[in-house]
């Protein structure tokens, strides 16, 4: 190895960034992940929860004479309302007692 190459080397090792400094620096490291769960929490959290409060207030104004959907599919009007069930007759003479967040919305 000649004074050059040894120089050259010299001066590599000298310009090299300290172990365990990373060119990013702390915070700005992060940041691409701290954006991406804002956006996931304003595209997918909000609007469900927003959903799921609008579900519960309908589900908590359910009053006899309603007619309503049920998530199975089966539509009915309300004859009777408990503390946490509903009494849907579903047919002349044929009433069936389903939970109130089986209730999926009011139908006119």
């Amino acid at each position: 190895m000649d004074q050059t190459d040894l120089t050259s080397l010299l001066h590599t090792i000298a310009m090299a960034p300290p172990p365990g400094e990373s060119g990013g620096g702390g915070i700005m490291g992060f940041l691409p992940m701290i954006l991406i769960f804002v956006a996931f929490y304003f595209l997918l959290i909000a609007p469900q929860r927003k959903k799921q409060k609008q579900h519960q207030k309908m589900i908590n104004a359910l009053e006899k004479g309603d007619n309503v959907k049920t998530i199975g599919g089966v539509f009915g009007k309300v004859t009777g309302v408990k503390d946490d069930r509903v009494v849907v007759q579903i047919a002349e003479n044929v009433k069936v007692e389903v939970a109130k967040e089986a209730v999926s919305a009011k139908v006119e």
